[in-house]
């Protein structure tokens, strides 16, 4: 009897000393942000992989009436060709994703390098998903094989095989343009 008694006592102070279940209310805001890490997102056009996205960090905002993906800690973005071999390559320490607007701007030491040696630096490149064009209106500097341009505001097509600088300064190779006047 004395050990039931003991058990007894023994329950019902361990039960004495459990905090009652609380419920706990979610506003929107604790429901409209995931959060991932070390990720790699892969985008395809017909079943081929054209860009690899590799960030350490992304906040993926869910909200009805605007979502967006956003890489604070910096991006790594990797466009492909059909033999899933890259041609380019963007960096910068920023980028946002507006799904509903089909835009992707990059900021802060945003570096595009192609496998042809070019090298375009600015410091805002935006990316129109739906047109496949990127943009900026910001100053932007772009290297090259013996040649450095810069100047303010830039058009491309997305894979960057075709670009030009709005307002340009710098110097350029002259002797390809001196064979085309003759």
């Amino acid at each position: 009897m004395k050990l039931l008694g003991f058990l007894l006592a023994l329950v019902l102070v361990a039960a004495c000393g459990k905090e009652p279940k609380r419920d706990r209310t979610y506003t929107k805001e604790d429901t409209t942000l995931e959060r991932a890490g070390d990720v790699e997102i892969l985008y395809s056009d017909s079943a081929v992989v054209r860009v690899r996205v590799k960030a350490p960090t992304l906040l993926n905002y869910t909200d009805r009436d605007q979502s967006e993906q956003e890489f604070p800690d910096g991006v790594l973005v990797d466009f492909m060709n059909r033999d899933m071999q890259v041609t380019s390559t963007l960096t910068a320490k920023l980028g946002i994703r507006e799904q509903d607007k089909g835009l992707i701007t990059m900021r802060d030491s945003v570096v595009l390098r192609t496998v042809d040696n070019e090298v375009l630096e600015t410091e805002e490149l935006i990316w129109d998903e739906r047109t496949g064009r990127a943009y900026t209106d910001k100053f932007v500097k772009v290297t090259k094989p013996g040649e450095v341009m810069y100047g303010f505001g830039l058009e491309a097509n997305e894979d960057f095989s075709y670009w030009k600088i709005l307002v340009p300064k710098g110097r350029i190779k002259t002797d390809k343009f001196d064979e085309g006047l003759q």
